[in-house]
Formats: structure tokens, C-alpha cells, sequence
């Protein structure tokens, strides 16, 4: 049963931003994105710039629910563990996410994945190919930065922060893949399209024949198309058609 945002100390803006990240946590889950407990998606908190939530260390994406968010400070200090929940951050997690946050006030969630197919590419000298619709929807708007190993150093937020840029999403070498959103529903709509992308891309690539690339024009045209200046109305139905799927069966996301 969900829990009225009054009953946990909350006000309704903080509840709803809880509730929302713990929805991306079951979809990525449902969608097999996860990688046991080694990931992470953050969201800021309304009105604050310097604090947002991220997952405890610990946890499953599949049974993460809303109060079990854990708040951090720009130090990486958990300022209101969840009770009943480990209460640790993972450190890598706080300097990717607190990068990111730092150099896109705009920005509300970050997600970032360790899927199969978006580590293959991420690996691959080229990067993400131009090949699909998917990949398109990413033209000129894609990032690309270096491993430097485990992300436990607070140097590298700098070089996260300037590899990125004004980017939807980042390819992080030899890792994975980042994306970011000013909404819940923007940023699931741009992991599930670029992990797409990949997935096309590797099995493109394993048919072993020549590819069709389409013109840098209809590239251009594509990405402008994809990418209008306000919210996307698309991405807000497809959020809402994903809900449905957990609201279904695992409704006690929003406890």
C-alpha cells in the first residue's frame, strides 16, 4: 500500500521525486539494465542544488522502493539514511552523480548503466555508430570519456563534468553508458533509446555484412528531430505506458 507522503516527513514534491526514482530503479530492473548492485540513478531534490537521492549500497534495483532512497549532500554524506536500509553510498556512484548534478543545474536524474551491450560499445574505437533511428536520436549530442578506473577519485569529476558538456548522454570508455534528464520520463526515454541503440549496433555489426549509414543531412535532420527545445511529448506517454507495467504487478515502488 502506498504511504501518504505525510506519514514519512516529506513534503509532496520530495515524495514525488522519491517515488519517480524508485519507478527508473524497477524499470531498469524490468528491462534487465541492472548489474546486481553496481550502478546507480540519482535525482535532485526540488529546490535544492546541493543535495540528491541515490540508491543505498547494497540494495537491488528490483526491490528498491521510494523510502529507501538515500539523501546525500555535496560531500557524499548520507544526510537522511532511510530506516531499514544499508545507509552506505557507493563512493564511485557519489563522484559521477555529484559531478554531474554540479555542472547541469538543469539536470534532475542521471542514470548510469553497465548493460552488455552499452559496455560493448563503449569499448569499441568508434563509438556509437549512426546506423539506426535509435543512434540518430543521439547526433551531435553524445560525449565521450576516457576510463580512468574505478570512478573513486574526486579528480575526475572535473573531466566528467567538461566530457559531457551540454550532452543528453555520455559513453564513459571501457564502462558504460550515462544519460541525463530534467524529468523522470526524459531520462528513462534516453537510456532505454540508447541502450537500443547499442543493442542494434552489436548485432548489426555480428551479421558481418556492409552497413548503410544514412547522410550527414539525414543524420542532422534526424537529431533536430529528436531533440525540440522543450519537453518531448513522446517521452512523457512512453514514461507513463512504462509505469503500467510495474503499477501492475510491483506497486510497492512508492512505499
Amino acid at each position: 500500500m502506498n504511504r501518504p507522503a505525510a506519514t514519512m516527513g516529506y513534503d509532496a514534491q520530495t515524495w514525488e521525486t522519491r517515488c519517480e526514482l524508485a519507478a527508473i530503479y524497477r524499470l531498469l530492473a524490468h528491462f534487465q539494465m541492472s548489474d546486481l548492485i553496481y550502478t546507480h540513478v540519482s535525482a535532485r531534490l526540488p529546490g535544492n542544488h546541493d543535495r540528491f537521492l541515490i540508491n543505498p549500497y547494497g540494495m537491488l534495483f528490483g526491490e528498491i522502493c521510494a523510502s529507501d532512497l538515500i539523501e546525500v549532500d555535496e560531500t557524499g554524506h548520507a544526510v537522511d539514511p532511510a530506516p531499514g536500509a544499508p545507509g552506505t553510498v557507493n563512493t564511485a556512484g557519489f563522484n559521477i552523480h555529484s559531478a554531474i548534478h554540479a555542472g547541469r543545474p538543469e539536470v534532475r536524474f542521471v542514470i548510469h548503466t553497465h548493460t552488455r551491450a552499452g559496455t560493448a560499445v563503449s569499448c569499441q574505437r568508434d563509438g556509437l555508430l549512426p546506423i539506426s533511428q535509435q543512434a540518430l536520436m543521439f547526433h551531435d549530442r553524445i560525449g565521450y570519456h576516457d576510463y580512468e578506473g574505478f570512478a573513486l577519485d574526486a579528480e575526475e569529476r572535473a573531466r566528467l563534468i567538461a566530457d559531457i558538456g551540454g550532452h543528453k548522454g555520455l559513453i564513459m570508455r571501457n564502462h558504460g553508458l550515462l544519460v541525463v534528464g530534467r524529468t523522470a520520463a526524459e531520462a528513462f526515454s534516453r537510456i532505454y533509446t540508447l541502450e537500443r541503440a547499442c543493442e542494434i549496433q552489436i548485432a548489426a555489426l555480428a551479421g558481418g555484412r556492409e552497413l548503410v549509414v544514412p547522410s550527414p543531412e539525414v543524420q542532422a535532420h534526424t537529431g533536430a528531430q529528436a531533440n525540440p527545445e522543450g519537453l518531448a511529448d513522446w517521452e512523457d506517454l512512453a514514461w507513463q505506458s512504462a509505469l503500467r507495467l510495474i503499477a501492475a504487478d510491483k506497486p510497492d515502488y512508492r512505499d
